[in-house]
């Protein structure tokens, strides 16, 4: 496997070609080596180098306290990586993907901007999102990109972005790993201890009970209310259509939807979602 830390390093390895890039933080767990294995298996069957990066974006965190207790861990990500026969892994520094004296800004789409997701929590987060997705798409020379459904509101902006920039890119979903008793994997999940772990379980207990319920607004009023049972701070828990996030059921009555959550265990910001309606499903752990 290449370690890329510079854009001629990447170059060089690429000769040429495109790649299916795995766009990630690092402190890589389960869920991303799922979408590594995405990729890899798309490497195969199409014949373009498999690529991750490890790049931790300023751009997206409005917090600077996140920011600078974000997890990291270079050198078991890369053994992680290479034990799953990626083809190159890319950690550039800061000034490699925004190079001074140029505005690496790019139009942000509509469902970034939704009100009462993430831009009304995180202002800007998904900017810088866009931000570097768009300059790792062209870094990468990508020709697909997988991204994991555990946030799916992000999914849903690297496919808008896709679009409204006119990128040959294909997004590749991959599944939410969850652990074994049901929290979505996170790098942020190692902030936890095991009272807020277990406090954390709501998450997805929410989920699966929000998925049963056929009216969308007792789903909506039955998963806020178990989350802070549970003690978690909500930052939102509803039902939206899958796609644009923009409609609650009685507007886009079509479908599909989701049931997306984001809570606080002890101010850990953590992430998930599910079908709804939901299947009814014996582990008690909502898929998404």
């Amino acid at each position: 496997m290449l370690t890329a830390n510079t854009q001629a390093e990447l170059d060089a390895f690429l000769d040429g070609r495109q790649s299916v890039l795995v766009p990630t933080m690092g402190y890589l767990h389960d869920g991303h080596l799922s979408l590594v294995r995405k990729a890899r298996r798309y490497s195969e069957q199409h014949g373009v180098p498999s690529v991750a990066t490890i790049f931790v974006n300023p751009a997206q965190f409005n917090d600077p306290s996140d920011l600078a207790k974000y997890p990291r861990d270079v050198e078991r990500d890369k053994a992680f990586l290479e034990a799953e026969g990626l083809d190159a892994v890319y950690i550039p520094e800061v000034d490699e993907v925004y190079p001074p004296g140029r505005d690496w800004s790019v139009p942000i789409p509509d469902v970034a901007r939704l009100p009462g997701l993430e831009d009304k929590f995180r202002p800007g987060h998904f900017e810088g999102v866009c931000k570097v997705l768009a300059r790792l798409f062209e870094m990468c020379s990508a020709c697909a990109a997988v991204f994991g459904e555990k946030d799916w509101q992000q999914l849903q902006v690297a496919r808008a972005l896709v679009r409204e920039l006119g990128l040959h890119v294909l997004i590749i979903p991959g599944e939410t790993v969850r652990e074994a008793d049901g929290l979505a994997m996170s790098s942020r999940n190692v902030h936890l201890n095991k009272e807020e772990h277990d406090r954390a379980l709501a998450i997805s207990r929410a989920i699966r009970a929000g998925g049963q319920e056929l009216d969308w607004q007792r789903a909506e009023r039955v998963m806020r209310e178990i989350l802070t049972d549970a003690g978690m701070e909500v930052d939102y828990a509803v039902v939206r259509e899958a796609g644009g996030l923009v409609k609650n059921p009685d507007e886009a009555p079509a479908g599909p939807f989701r049931c997306v959550i984001t809570a606080r265990a002890a101010g850990v910001r953590l992430l998930d979602n599910g079908p709804w309606p939901g299947p009814e499903m014996d582990s008690g752990v909502a898929p998404a």
